[in-house]
């Protein structure tokens, strides 16, 4: 004899799930950080420029006036490769893990997050 427990409404579709708090909004704004709020008024000093009244207030609004306005990345010869940061975490992650870096991540940005991301210690 075995134990089968019921579970009735488990599988109906008309249930939705249902918010853990619900008295929280859903996308509640959050206020930008001080580092974002001394970043963007540096770009609006040196672009000679105000910031938008209330911007502060919303992050996610500040970091699209900031991407907006920031200088883009330089372009180069070297722009694809991994940064010396990112070289010397993976030689790092290499010693602890006794498994080399395979040597087209180093000349690939990309690659080489990749390779980190999957051989990080957990």
């Amino acid at each position: 004899m075995s134990f089968q427990p019921s579970f009735p409404d488990l599988f109906t579709p008309a249930k939705g799930a249902e918010p853990v708090q619900p008295d929280l909004p859903l996308a509640a704004k959050q206020p930008a950080t001080e580092k974002q709020i001394a970043y963007a008024t540096t770009l609006a000093q040196r672009h000679d420029t105000k910031l938008p009244q209330g911007i502060t207030a919303d992050r996610a609004a500040l970091s699209k006036w900031i991407d907006a306005h920031k200088a883009p990345a330089p372009q180069g010869r070297f722009s694809d490769y991994p940064s010396s940061k990112q070289v010397a975490f993976a030689e790092r992650i290499a010693r602890l893990k006794r498994n080399p870096v395979p040597p087209e991540c180093f000349r690939d940005r990309a690659l080489m997050s990749r390779w980190i991301d999957s051989n990080k210690p957990r």
